[in-house]
């Protein structure tokens, strides 16, 4: 899986705890806190994949809200992108089970620490 070079800046804050939280505000005015799992890289845009935690912090219903991440350079906040065609939906929601798939993976799957592997 690749990552564009934002992606890849953000996905090392997420990592190193610097950027674990956003609020979205949705139609009704409502604000949700959500987590910040990772930031995609589909056919060169990135779409960023939240958790939304109710007011314990907690996610119990195991949803995910996927967005574009809309990158607006070092000086701005960043802004997520509602996305309406369901066909880019779609491509994100399977290159965020990829991901899955791959973290999965490489829990199971312990590496010599010189990162090759055995065969």
């Amino acid at each position: 899986m690749e990552f564009s070079r934002i992606a890849t800046e953000m996905n090392t804050r997420i990592e190193n705890g610097e950027q674990t939280t956003v609020d979205v505000e949705l139609d009704d005015n409502k604000v949700v806190t959500c987590a910040i799992m990772i930031v995609l890289t589909v056919e060169n845009k990135d779409y960023i994949v939240l958790l939304p935690l109710d007011e314990n912090g907690q996610n119990n219903d195991g949803n995910v809200w996927f967005y574009e991440f809309i990158w607006n350079g070092d000086d701005k906040d960043p802004e997520l992108g509602y996305i309406s065609d369901d066909a880019e939906y779609e491509k994100v929601a399977e290159a965020f089970d990829l991901y899955l798939d791959d973290a999965e993976f490489d829990e199971l799957v312990e590496l010599p620490d010189d990162g090759s592997e055995d065969v």
